[in-house]
């Protein structure tokens, strides 16, 4: 079901090309604090209901985060073809949406969207602005000053991810360089998290993509499993030591924090019993139900929700509309990250409050103070 209430949604927009026979979901659900933003989602499955859900935890990330941005989502339906189609697809989408942009929508990448697929939304559109995570040479002169893209590709939400687990970590007294990790999905942010968490010194002992799991107590060897990364590679392709198990073996691995970067709803009620960790990290948006996530909040895990933990997407989204470097992108991201976490970790163990919880408060408080 859609939820309508105090929040919105605002605009729930379905569109439909039969020439090539794309169909699309924008729903804008809130723009009090600034323009819908949110990315295009590229999925077979992808549903009206599941982008509302997306959007509205869009509108909580951008108000916590303290953004001029409302929150947005947008969906197109793709079973797969070559770039030609692909492009097609996208362009088709953003003409029929661009009425919406950058006034009260602006895109960016998701599940199956990246740099390039913005530049060619924004080609479409004709608006520099319609859309960010665009590439890094793709560039416009505004006046004197120049902007350029800051494609997610550069890590911004696994950095955000890493900097809200340390947070976490050092708030239950537990010391990052001991701890063990399982990371359930391997691409972009999966990948990012991998990268800063271990610089951190976390030991990363489970890997799961759609190929499967690679398990070892020792951890992974930092060359091998950058050759993944770097050639896209499922992890059960991995060369070193390390034990193949099924899928379904992921979620019964003893782990301090287990961060889910995949798809919605990936902790469901067919794993949720065998999870045994004491954090969990959302990476992916919408990760699990809310009745399961307070199921788990109530055996004692401390969950750091996604719109809190992955906001360095977003964050990203902003520096680039101001036009910043990347530096001072990095630096904005860990400042508000880390603030954020550490401000709903901290009041949800106080009042003994399931951090989404405590969050969506916190988030409703800056959305409706501002007046219309």
């Amino acid at each position: 079901m859609i939820l309508k209430d105090e929040i919105g949604p605002e605009y729930i927009l379905k569109v439909y090309d039969p020439q090539v026979g794309m169909e699309g979901f924008l729903v804008i659900d809130n723009t009090r604090l600034g323009p819908g933003k949110g990315g295009i989602r590229m999925t077979p499955e992808v549903t009206e209901e599941e982008v509302f859900r997306l959007a509205r935890t869009m509108t909580f990330k951008c108000a916590i985060a303290d953004l001029p941005f409302g929150g947005a989502k947008a969906g197109i339906v793709w079973k797969g073809g070559d770039d030609k189609l692909k492009k097609k697809f996208i362009q088709r989408f953003a003409k029929r949406i661009k009425i919406f942009t950058p006034k009260l929508y602006i895109a960016g990448p998701d599940v199956n969207t990246g740099e390039r697929e913005m530049k060619w939304f924004v080609e479409a559109t004709g608006i520099f602005n319609s859309a960010t995570g665009k590439p890094k040479n793709f560039c416009k002169v505004f006046g004197e000053r120049k902007k350029c893209g800051i494609p997610h590709e550069v890590g911004s939400t696994g950095f955000g991810v890493a900097q809200a687990t340390k947070v976490a970590v050092d708030i239950l007294g537990l010391n990052i360089k001991e701890a063990k990790v399982s990371i359930h999905g391997f691409g972009n942010v999966g990948s990012f998290t991998f990268k800063y968490l271990t610089q951190m010194g976390a030991k990363v002992i489970a890997i799961a993509d759609k190929s499967g799991v690679i398990f070892s107590n020792d951890g992974f060897e930092k060359k091998l499993i950058e050759e993944i990364i770097q050639k896209r590679k499922e992890v059960i392709n991995y060369r070193g030591k390390a034990q193949k198990l099924k899928l379904e073996d992921f979620w019964s691995i003893p782990v301090d924090i287990l961060i889910p970067a995949s798809v919605t709803d990936v902790i469901n009620e067919s794993n949720k019993d065998k999870i045994k960790a004491k954090i969990i990290v959302e990476a992916a948006n919408i990760p699990m139900k809310e009745n399961i996530e307070e199921e788990l909040f109530k055996k004692g895990i401390l969950i750091v929700p996604d719109f809190v933990a992955n906001a360095g997407g977003v964050i990203s989204s902003f520096a680039e509309y101001k036009g910043y470097s990347l530096d001072k992108m990095f630096s904005l991201v860990e400042k508000k990250i880390k603030k954020t976490t550490e401000i709903v970790l901290k009041e949800s163990l106080k009042r003994g409050q399931n951090p989404r919880k405590v969050a969506i408060n916190l988030a409703k408080e800056k959305i409706f103070s501002k007046k219309l």
